[in-house]
């Protein structure tokens, strides 16, 4: 979408010149003319080139969805139209495809569609629960209360994910550095002592041989190696684009013992706090147990509750149905059992999202305090053995000198 750069006159008869981001040139004549400006001019504005293509332009941050939604509250419950504050806000957006893609809502809204409407036709860029919160908004005529509880709930996303990524950030960069610091001993620095030792006519250590002729083997066939990485890459792609192949990955990260448990529980506390959130918003239980269990991550389990909606029309309460799925543990189904006979199953489930969340926080951080330093004591067991390898012929090379 490109930016037009327009020279305008107010009614005080000041010219002034603004850069605006519109579909065409007529939709940015329109704007300014609803603005009750006089439109001097309007042409391209070269200076400020959008490119469309580039990754992170094509990612909403959370930041700024959250944001985005602080403001709607804002105009909301001061009165604003709804059309009016999606335009207010477009005005402040930084980022040009999220701007994109709220011109294209604002468009929709025009059209006569409601905001869930407007903001379901854009794809997969917000999520079922964001578009059944506006709709429950809508129905219940109380948007900015509703709106107001998905920012809590994103909020709490958000800070979960960033306290993952906190956590695994030194484990990676570890990784990565013993990665490239192998890489540079194997291809650069053992083939050189490898020709040294050759001079000498002497027999190595066996760990020695091993090394150099790891070496060797990973010189002669470095491009096999890469193209073998690259067709793993291909078909891990490809596999994660057929929904079997993706039900069929996550079931095997179910296999690995201490990630099972997280799975599981972040799996419970997601689909407990999109179901409350839902039912805090109006939503019937049935609709919102379709849009909750899309929300579990893992999709081996998501298909786990595939036939929930059906237990529960056939007479099952939802404490027996979930049950029946084989993963909700004892302590959220004792606790969801509890909301349903005392009538407060948004608190309850609400509740349960709060002690799994705990959970998994305290799961993962004592994984990351133990992955690091075994991670540490690994690479400096290799990178000694291979010190060691590289360097113990030398010193009999010189007992035999002397």
């Amino acid at each position: 979408m490109p930016y037009f750069q327009c020279r305008l006159a107010t009614e005080g008869g000041e010219v002034i010149t603004q850069s605006y981001l519109a579909p065409s040139l007529e939709e940015c004549r329109k704007h300014f003319e609803s603005a009750g400006y006089c439109i001097l001019s309007v042409k391209r504005d070269w200076k400020r080139l959008s490119i469309p293509t580039v990754p992170f332009e094509k990612k909403i941050k959370d930041k700024e969805f959250i944001m985005f939604n602080q403001e709607l509250v804002a105009l909301i419950r001061a009165g604003y139209p709804i059309l009016k504050s999606i335009e207010i806000i477009i005005g402040r957006v930084n980022n040009v495809h999220f701007k994109e893609v709220l011109m294209r809502v604002e468009n929709d809204i025009r059209a006569g569609k409601s905001l869930s409407e407007a903001f379901s036709g854009q794809g997969s860029l917000f999520s079922t629960v964001y578009i059944a919160s506006l709709m429950a908004g809508e129905r219940s005529g109380n948007l900015a209360e509703t709106i107001g509880r998905h920012i809590i709930y994103q909020r709490t996303l958000a800070r979960t994910r960033s306290q993952i990524k906190t956590a695994l950030t030194y484990p990676t960069l570890l990784l990565v550095f013993s990665f490239i610091l192998l890489t540079v001993l194997v291809n650069f620095v053992i083939p050189r002592f490898a020709d040294f030792y050759a001079d000498f006519h002497e027999d190595l250590p066996a760990v020695t041989n091993l090394l150099v002729g790891f070496s060797h083997l990973m010189q002669r066939y470095f491009y096999v190696v890469l193209g073998a990485i690259a067709l793993l890459l291909g078909v891990w792609i490809q596999m994660r684009r057929s929904e079997r192949s993706r039900i069929w990955l996550d079931w095997l990260k179910l296999r690995v013992p201490y990630a099972r448990a997280v799975w599981i529980e972040s799996a419970i506390a997601l689909f407990s706090r999109t179901l409350g959130l839902l039912l805090e918003g109006g939503i019937s239980l049935l609709s919102a147990i379709g849009i909750a269990r899309r929300a579990i991550p893992n999709r081996y389990l998501m298909s786990r509750l595939q036939d929930l909606a059906d237990r529960i029309k056939n007479g099952e309460n939802l404490t027996d149905s979930l049950d029946q799925s084989g993963f909700f543990t004892p302590l959220a189904l004792d606790m969801i059992r509890i909301g349903e006979s005392s009538a407060n199953l948004e608190g309850m489930l609400s509740e349960v999202a709060e002690v799994y969340d705990e959970r998994i926080q305290s799961k993962i951080d004592t994984f990351v305090s133990l992955l690091t330093p075994v991670i540490i004591i690994v690479m400096g067991l290799v990178v000694a053995i291979m010190l060691f390898s590289v360097y113990y012929p030398i010193f009999n090379i010189i007992q035999v000198a002397r």
